[in-house]
């Protein structure tokens, strides 16, 4: 062979295998990308049970499919409602509770047969999506789970790719207190506690991994918190308010777009500006406390209509410093979940009562116009309320229960129930509803500033209508 024709020959086979190389690239960019678009385009929902009144796996994952829902995660992996999804086109994510991910971490063979158990005997009917270790890990006070979280990922990875699973990704939901800062969103960082030994090991196994950074944004606690000061209508994604940010001139036309832009630059900072983002839970609550701002069915039906439709736009919105981004989205939540802890609000994220119900109109694909649902119940309570505030048993309170809790709140200090004595001015009538009325009251006004609940196990609730009269005076919180 001449030098010549061994210079073609060589630059032949040189060009086919760039071409071929440059092909493969196309084609993984081009399934990646539809990969993104379709996930993106299946707006989820968050299916949670702490409650004592839902209906069974089977009813819930007919109500899901009922809303049109693309995607359903859940909080753990029941094998009964991956079972019964195997039936559905449902994508589905999976959880692994936060108490497991120490023993997962420490040992390849543990999270052998977690995925052993937990994926294996329903994928690929059950088209598992998304396996997401622990949920805000970061303020789950056991044990050093945080050190534990990425070798806990690694290993549910290493346990999927060796049996040849690789549509499967695997990440963890962060709540926006990861955060140090947010404001302006070009100002995003994260805490300095944890960005060297969490943050910056979780973003080099995102992005080698090729997965998502899962983010807990609720822009109602971040407006609720100033209401006064941020428009509610650019939380609601309504009306024409915009931020522009100082720094990089972008603007922004509603509130989720600055806390997902603020993420992004927070993540960039620590040098990992690509990595995808996706939104484990969002959301509004329909009901409240009387000192939740906000929390209505007007808001949350608003919030989460213009939700749907910026996420399942096409071609996609993105966001201001990310313009075009697919993000995978999942509403919060499916039910009101009545055995939660905590405030008012965070019983009642729920779209759905128990028995199917909608607690608002709502359209998953995102194709109904806002303007074809039914008429919603106007807000009362957009404005901070000001003025006296009660604590008092719901209607049908379980006596044995109230007598229970009258004993409880009584116990704690002399001063509670002083005026329950007998010959005192709340003594009479003497029965367990009006003894624990007053119990109730007195012992929520007394320890509300040590986080104590208007809620004693369902058993109460507030109310700004006075209970006491003119002999009995019930202590009360002044808002």
């Amino acid at each position: 062979m001449t030098l010549l024709a061994f210079f073609l020959f060589t630059l032949l086979v040189f060009s086919g295998s760039c071409c071929s190389a440059l092909r493969f690239q196309r084609h993984k960019y081009y399934f990646q990308r539809k990969t993104m678009l379709d996930l993106a385009s299946k707006i989820g929902i968050n299916y949670g049970r702490q409650g004592n009144n839902l209906p069974s796996p089977y009813q819930s994952i007919n109500f899901i499919k009922s809303i049109k829902a693309g995607h359903v995660k859940l909080y753990d992996a029941d094998p009964e409602s991956l079972t019964l999804l195997s039936r559905t086109n449902l994508y589905v994510t999976i959880t692994v509770p936060n108490h497991q991910i120490t023993s997962i971490s420490s040992n390849q063979t543990t999270a052998d047969e977690w995925v052993r158990t937990n994926i294996l005997p329903f994928y690929p009917q059950t088209q598992i999506r998304f396996v997401l270790v622990g949920n805000e890990v970061l303020n789950y006070n056991y044990g050093n789970i945080s050190a534990n979280l990425v070798p806990a990922m690694r290993k549910i990875v290493n346990s999927l790719r060796f049996r040849g699973i690789h549509n499967i990704k695997v990440g963890t939901p962060l709540a926006m207190d990861s955060l140090r800062s947010s404001f302006p969103p070009s100002n995003g960082t994260f805490r300095e506690e944890i960005a060297g030994p969490v943050i910056l090991p979780l973003l080099k196994f995102l992005n080698g991994t090729n997965s998502y950074f899962f983010i807990n944004v609720h822009p109602y606690f971040r407006w609720s918190r100033n209401p006064m000061n941020t428009s509610l209508d650019y939380a609601l994604f309504q009306g024409n308010s915009t931020y522009t940010d100082p720094q990089t001139g972008l603007v922004y036309r509603n509130l989720l777009d600055q806390m997902l832009d603020s993420v992004l630059f927070a993540m960039s900072k620590l040098g990992y500006p690509h990595i995808r983002l996706a939104i484990s839970e969002t959301g509004w609550p329909n009901f409240g406390d009387i000192d939740e701002t906000g929390a209505n069915i007007f808001n949350a039906a608003t919030y989460n209509r213009n939700l749907i439709k910026k996420m399942t736009a096409s071609p996609p919105i993105g966001t201001p410093s990310r313009p075009g981004l697919p993000i995978p989205t999942f509403v919060f939540s499916l039910f009101n979940e009545n055995q939660k802890p905590g405030s008012g609000t965070q019983r009642h994220w729920g779209i759905m009562h128990p028995d199917g119900q909608p607690i608002y109109d709502i359209d998953f694909t995102g194709q109904r116009p806002l303007t074809g649902f039914n008429p919603l119940p106007k807000p009362t309570n957009n404005v901070p309320y000001k003025g006296q505030v009660w604590c008092v048993p719901v209607e049908g309170a379980n006596e044995a229960e109230l007598e229970e809790t009258l004993r409880t709140a009584c116990g704690r200090s002399n001063t509670t129930c002083a005026a329950l004595a007998p010959g005192r001015e709340c003594y009479e009538p003497v029965s367990v509803y009006w003894h624990a009325s007053y119990a109730i009251s007195s012992y929520w006004a007394q320890f509300r500033n040590q986080n104590v609940r208007c809620y004693f196990n369902g058993l109460a609730h507030e109310t700004t209508t006075n209970p006491g009269n003119d002999r009995c005076k019930f202590p009360s919180v002044t808002l």
